[in-house]
């Protein structure tokens, strides 16, 4: 047997885009301005070629799962809870998996069966920063034993039980901890989007057994959004270049000291933390999970997405 088996069907920028179908655009060119992050470039032909047809297979998948859902109740002559489709999407820092979830958000929120959905960070999961400075995790933010995975969890289950309401905490970029005296709460939605680097992962980055559920045991659908690593790096100097005349310029900003460097300086340091924390951390925890994603973003230098990988049923 030659070539390397994959569990995932693959299909170019043209054929995906023709899963689209009759998928109308929801979405006008102001309403995508506002949903682009740092630095990205994707336009209105890209939410056309990938996201319209992901969004009619995540139409489909939503009302699948509904119906089977029903067929339990039925059997079990049951009445249940509300209960939100979950979809998880992970990959690098600075790939676009933020952007890429507040343009589902969007789109899903159009759809007229599923009109309430939600989106929810993995950041605000992270242990606060006292905590992270006692265990000396300070220089290892955004590894696995950086998060609270009990209550990452436990938030988890407790949508996936129809609670009413539900709460995650909150996490400041600027100040760059949690927000002790804020709460996201999610009331039931129809979908929720979990978003974050370690939300495929099957480890927790602690010695000892590992746990016996995960966060992805919770999802009902996954996307990783991935590129080569080369070409992630000169995002992330981009991004970082971008927030020193931007957001680090603010005496509030937890990286203000960063607001006066030189271009010459700052492509250093942002070269210095990609080699000592991000590029690790995809290599070792981030990248090793993309196979487990239901489906692949594939970008290439322009930010484009060429390919999609979908997972074989």
């Amino acid at each position: 047997m030659s070539g390397q088996v994959s569990p995932h069907l693959s299909f170019d920028r043209e054929e995906w885009q023709r899963l689209r179908a009759a998928t109308p655009l929801t979405l006008g060119e102001s309403d995508l301005e506002t949903l682009r992050g740092i630095n990205e470039r994707v336009s209105l032909a890209e939410v056309v070629a990938i996201y319209l047809p992901l969004t009619r297979l995540l139409n489909l998948h939503v009302a699948g799962r509904q119906q089977l859902s029903r067929a339990t109740d039925a059997f079990l002559g049951t009445i249940a809870s509300k209960v939100p489709y979950v979809v998880g999407i992970a990959g690098s820092v600075a790939v676009g998996k933020s952007t890429t979830a507040r343009i589902l958000k969007a789109l899903l929120a159009r759809w007229p069966d599923h009109p309430r959905v939600d989106l929810v960070t993995t950041d605000g999961f992270l242990l606060p920063n006292q905590v992270l400075t006692e265990r000396g995790l300070m220089a290892r933010k955004g590894f696995p034993e950086s998060y609270d995975l009990r209550r990452l969890v436990r938030f988890l289950a407790d949508l996936k039980a129809g609670n009413p309401e539900v709460s995650a905490p909150v996490y400041s970029h600027q100040a760059y901890d949690i927000v002790p005296a804020e709460r996201q709460v999610v009331c039931q939605p129809d979908i929720v989007i979990l978003e974050g680097l370690n939300v495929l992962q099957t480890f927790d980055g602690h010695d000892g057994p590992p746990p016996s559920i995960f966060v992805s045991d919770f999802f009902d659908f996954s996307i990783y959004v991935d590129a080569e690593e080369r070409h992630v790096e000169q995002w992330y100097a981009e991004r970082f270049l971008t927030f020193r005349d931007t957001v680090f310029q603010d005496e509030a900003s937890y990286f203000h000291d960063y607001a006066g460097l030189s271009p010459e300086e700052a492509k250093r340091v942002a070269s210095e933390i990609w080699h000592e924390i991000n590029g690790p951390n995809l290599r070792a925890n981030i990248l090793p999970t993309r196979d487990r994603a239901d489906l692949i973003l594939c970008k290439t230098r322009d930010h484009s997405v060429q390919r999609v990988k979908l997972r074989k049923l």
